[in-house]
């Protein structure tokens, strides 16, 4: 049996880290460490070579997915960045442009990926919204011309990122999907984050992964798993993304390991992720208003926390980590939070407390130290 104790033990750091109670990170759902249980049933997990011949508790996994999203069959990858940038290889053609938002995760946070691996033209749609809608997406497709690019697929991103956690709802998912069809483009849904807009909304995920022909679920932000994402679609599809995905180097072995945190986290922490979203909504109640500051109104667990005119962003950031509390600069002026599991009612209440000062106490002398 796997023990957490006596693991912390043999490494102090560790110990020191998982037991400082005076720490309240925010700078992702990412930072969850797994839980006790979450360990043991990584501890205890049944294992396969998953390259060879299969995994058996990938390949169950896989399969509950496959089942949850309404597709033929998952994939089990390292990254959601790896399962993104497999769903783009998959479905665009070399040579053509992708059209997405323009604030998408796919755009700006993959180094680069369209370009080096999929070898594809991003083009950025911006709507009159905050996210991009059908009317946008139909703006931005270029007529047929020999001296331009074409378009090949269009990507969307559930829950938006950059928009604050923001839920584009099913009917809207739906008219892009009616726009892009119009035009004869497959759709790439980026669902880091689709677990929460089904909480968030009441939705089938199943519904929103209708959608798109291939989707992205990531395992490692508000389920608590230490590594992992899904890519799932059709049969077909997912044949040729086995090969995609072991070339992009996520071929794993026994990692039946990670896939039982996968699971653990769809059976414990899914649940309770609206827990998540109530804690941001407080979170944001509490910064609101601080010396001029805008928050945008969190829909899922992210806070976007626009700071008044002459507070930097990376001011705040420090300020707050003397005290505790982690977030990060988004840009210049903006801040972000990102509630979780691992961070309850009354760490919520004394992150906005700090924020809430350290922005007013940057402030009053004219955003320096």
């Amino acid at each position: 049996m796997f023990s957490d104790t006596c693991h912390s033990i043999r490494r102090p750091g560790i110990l020191r880290a998982m037991t400082d109670t005076q720490i309240v990170d925010l700078r992702s759902d990412t930072v969850t460490r797994p839980s006790p249980a979450m360990r043991r049933a990584m501890a205890e997990a049944e294992v396969g070579d998953d390259v060879l011949d299969g995994d058996p508790t990938v390949r169950a996994l896989e399969e509950r997915v496959a089942s949850l999203l309404g597709k033929d069959r998952a994939l089990f990858f390292p990254s959601g960045t790896m399962a993104n940038q497999s769903g783009v290889w998959l479905l665009a053609r070399r040579g053509t442009e992708v059209l997405l938002d323009a604030e998408a995760h796919l755009l700006h946070w993959e180094i680069g990926g369209l370009a080096a691996l999929c070898g594809v033209q991003p083009r950025p749609v911006r709507g009159d919204n905050v996210v991009f809608d059908a009317r946008a997406l139909r703006a931005h497709i270029r007529p047929p011309s020999p001296h331009a690019p074409q378009a090949s697929l269009v990507c969307v991103e559930n829950t938006h990122n950059g928009a604050g956690g923001k839920v584009t709802p099913l009917t809207e998912l739906q008219a892009i999907r009616e726009a892009a069809t119009e035009f004869r483009l497959p759709v790439h849904m980026d669902g880091a984050r689709l677990w929460n807009a089904a909480v968030a909304t009441g939705t089938d995920i199943a519904d929103f992964a209708r959608c798109a022909d291939t989707v992205m679920v990531s395992f490692s932000k508000g389920l608590g798993a230490p590594v992992g994402a899904a890519l799932a679609g059709s049969a077909t599809a997912m044949a040729d993304a086995w090969q995609v995905r072991k070339r992009f180097g996520g071929g794993m072995r026994q990692s039946g390991i990670l896939a039982a945190a996968a699971s653990y986290g769809l059976d414990h922490n899914w649940p309770r992720m609206h827990e998540d979203h109530a804690r941001a909504r407080e979170l944001a109640a509490l910064v609101e208003g601080a010396g001029g500051t805008r928050v945008v109104a969190p829909e899922t667990n992210i806070v976007m926390i626009d700071l008044p005119p002459g507070v930097p962003a990376p001011g705040v950031v420090s300020r707050c980590a003397e005290h505790g509390v982690k977030v990060t600069a988004w840009n210049a002026s903006r801040v972000r939070a990102v509630t979780h599991l691992d961070v309850d009612a009354a760490m919520v209440r004394r992150a906005g407390e700090v924020i809430a000062r350290e922005i007013v106490a940057l402030q009053a002398v004219g955003g320096g130290r």
